[in-house]
């Protein structure tokens, strides 16, 4: 079973600059979009692939955040948001079952300039997003993909001595981020890609992109009870249209 994930920027400034083309290429049996900054009417425009059944989760707030999962295998159910009204109406979460495992599809908050959703993003939506995948994995494991704006280690930026407490690379986002993975998660491209350099996204500016100076803060973690099952997980840095660049993970 092949999985991407990719923070499109605006699913429809996407459209434009060659989604579908990527879509249709990679032959994923499921496709996770976060910061689609759209309601379904608002791209009723785009001729999605043939196949797949599409899920949308948009925020209540227009033009902002919002999750959209494709997939080719029939669900077993769907669930929209972690099921709490203080963090649920801005489009985060998407939680797909299939028959083995749960899939979410996240965007999580990120702690903006100057901090000032870090408390938020720590103490509020870490920990209920974390109760939230600990009671999903009592029943099937699950993994979890998508924009997770932390990036966990020093390899996984390209400067981590300049960004130590910028959004993103604070401690405490990184101590959550350890907390999940202690929990019974594996952080899967890292199974298959131990060294530096890998990043998902770029500044747009300084021509970072072209110079590799980036940072990993796009995942596919999965619980320990699928290791065996991980086939092989990637970066796909090649790919363009966003900020960032998509994700992926096949399982055996």
């Amino acid at each position: 079973m092949k999985l991407v994930s990719w923070n499109v920027n605006g699913v429809r400034a996407a459209h434009k600059k060659g989604l579908l083309d990527y879509m249709a290429s990679a032959q994923a049996d499921v496709i996770c979009l976060q910061e689609a900054k759209a309601h379904p009417g608002d791209a009723q425009h785009i001729a999605w692939p043939n196949g797949y059944e599409v899920i949308w989760n948009p925020a209540v707030k227009k033009g902002y955040s919002g999750t959209i999962v494709f997939t080719r295998v029939k669900p077993r159910s769907v669930t929209l948001g972690i099921g709490a009204k203080a963090h649920d109406s801005e489009g985060r979460v998407i939680t797909v079952e299939y028959d083995d495992f749960y899939l979410l599809n996240v965007y999580q908050p990120n702690s903006q300039r100057g901090l000032l959703r870090l408390e938020y993003r720590t103490q509020e939506w870490d920990p209920a997003f974390l109760a939230y995948l600990k009671k999903l994995k009592k029943k099937k494991p699950v993994i979890f993909c998508g924009d997770l704006n932390v990036a966990h280690k020093e390899i996984d930026l390209a400067n981590p001595k300049s960004n130590r407490r910028n959004a993103g690379f604070t401690d405490e986002e990184r101590d959550n981020f350890t907390k999940v993975l202690e929990s019974g998660f594996v952080d899967t491209l890292r199974e298959f890609e131990p060294g530096p350099g890998q990043y998902s996204w770029w500044s747009q500016m300084m021509n970072c992109r072209a110079r590799n100076i980036g940072w990993r803060v796009d995942y596919f973690v999965a619980s320990e009870a699928l290791r065996p099952a991980l086939k092989r997980a990637w970066i796909s840095p090649e790919v363009m249209g966003s900020d960032h660049c998509p994700v992926g993970l096949e399982l055996a």
